[in-house]
């Protein structure tokens, strides 16, 4: 095996970190399990990070007592390193890594050294996507435990990715990884080889770290490396064009959307999801997949995310019948698209993971008649496409967090007749006042829906809070 950094041996790079200067970026999630690695590979590794507080402090003392050195409040780079794996939020313009660059000391991410340390035999299978990865990786997990693969999600899902490639207490460890990646992990990624790659969606994110829109597409298509399959969502212009302009002409290019499969994509035929590439005759023949039924929820977005995750799954062989099981151990992750209950014909949904424009059109798409809870930190982010696309659907809209001043104009411009309410508590109070105006603006049959369309931290500590204080006062009415 072999990796195209510098051309060097897969098993000669496990080798070589004996006696090596490696540098480990952060102390984040990815950052001590990095280093344990490497520890266990006998490297000499200095771990650096610009913090210096208590959480810093407890996570140092533990690597320093398995051998690493810990530079705590420091981003400069040790003499001697030779090698420095980062943590993905480290921005490439990092003092640290702008030092690495200037001394020609290779930098790469957690993702790839993985995939350099990975055992001989496992087979990966990535999703990336500005939108939906999650839900698809859980998604597509389920689908290779059903169809009998010893299967683990990995990447932003929980379990760290280093994890994954290194045996267990008892020697084993997964065959098939459903890896999520970021444009983050991805940038810092030059050897990866995934058998089979998806990007969702591509829409503007995270563009301060990358430089703007175009680099951020362009780690987004990292994904379509030499000879890995490349799935893309027709519905999506970049999905197809990173495809097209990144991946490898050679390879197959597999196709998916909400529409019914041409022969050598996978789509929707009524209510079943129909396989018509991995099949015997994609032109004569169709595999049946699951109903609509399967997908819970079954919304248009979540509904390609199925036939996103179907295809990598079905790359590997996995039947048929295992897809449709997949769906039904599936349990979808908390806040995205969640149903929270039903007051006097009113149905409430969390969507608190709607963090950017692109993932509230989503949501909002997927009702005929809202009461729109939006808000918070947009952080930059334009929403008057999202905006003028939504007006059909409102009925209402409650508007709170620093940035809703943005989303009032932008409704002002397409909306005017729209009752807005306006919320300027940003106290424990305020999402109470939220869904107590939403209720009074619903009607019997509409849906109040929580999908902000920007991050919640000017009010919460993540949109985990939010989505909980969410349904916290859904429950309430009433009492």
């Amino acid at each position: 095996m072999t990796n195209d950094s510098g051309g060097a041996d897969l098993m000669s790079f496990e080798a070589g970190l004996k006696g090596r200067a490696v540098c480990v970026a952060g102390l984040g999630v990815s950052g001590p399990p990095v280093a344990r690695a490497l520890l266990r590979r006998e490297a000499r590794v200095t771990v650096v990070d610009g913090r210096d507080d208590g959480p810093a402090r407890e996570a140092a003392d533990g690597l320093r007592a398995e051998g690493a050195r810990v530079d705590l409040g420091s981003s400069a780079l040790p003499e001697d390193t030779s090698l420095v794996v980062t943590s993905p939020g480290w921005r490439p313009d990092s003092p640290l890594l702008l030092a690495a660059a200037g001394a020609g000391v290779e930098v790469i991410g957690d993702v790839e050294l993985a995939w350099r340390l990975r055992p001989e035999g496992q087979t990966w299978l990535a999703v990336t996507g500005t939108n939906g990865k999650t839900t698809t990786v859980r998604m597509l997990e389920a689908m290779l435990r059903a169809g009998g693969r010893e299967a683990t999600a990995v990447g932003n899902v929980g379990t760290p990715i280093i994890e994954a490639v290194l045996p267990g207490d008892d020697g084993a460890y997964a065959d098939v990884l459903a890896v999520e990646l970021s444009s983050f992990q991805l940038h810092w990624s030059t050897s990866l080889r995934p058998h089979a790659a998806v990007v969702l969606n591509v829409a503007p994110d995270h563009l301060d770290w990358h430089g703007g829109f175009e680099p951020y597409a362009a780690a987004k298509g990292r994904i379509y490396p030499p000879g890995t399959i490349r799935v893309v969502n027709r519905a999506d212009d970049w999905s197809v064009r990173l495809a097209t302009e990144h991946g490898d002409p050679d390879a197959p290019l597999v196709g998916f959307g909400l529409a019914a499969p041409r022969p050598g994509e996978l789509g929707v035929v009524e209510s079943l999801l129909l396989d018509r590439a991995f099949v015997d005759d994609p032109r004569g023949n169709a595999a049946e997949l699951a109903d609509l039924a399967d997908v819970v929820p079954a919304v248009p977005h979540n509904v390609a995310n199925a036939l996103a995750a179907a295809a990598l799954a079905r790359s590997v062989g996995v039947p048929p019948e295992a897809v449709r099981a997949g769906l039904g151990a599936f349990a979808p992750e908390p806040h995205r698209i969640t149903h929270v209950a039903t007051a006097r014909g009113v149905h409430y949904v969390d969507d608190s993971k709607a963090t950017n424009p692109h993932a509230a059109a989503a949501s909002v798409a997927s009702y005929d008649s809202i009461v729109w809870v939006a808000g918070g930190l947009l952080k930059g982010a334009e929403v008057s496409p999202l905006v003028g696309a939504a007006v059909p659907r409102l009925r209402g809209v409650v508007l709170l967090g620093a940035d809703r001043a943005e989303l009032r104009d932008a409704l002002g411009e397409h909306a005017p007749g729209v009752p807005v309410v306006d919320i300027a508590e940003t106290g424990d109070t305020a999402m109470t006042e939220a869904v107590a105006a939403a209720a009074g603006l619903a009607r019997a049959g509409d849906t109040v829906l929580l999908a902000p369309a920007a991050a919640s931290m000017d009010m919460f500590t993540d949109y985990n809070e939010r989505g909980d204080r969410f349904a916290a006062a859904v429950r309430a009415l009433g009492r």
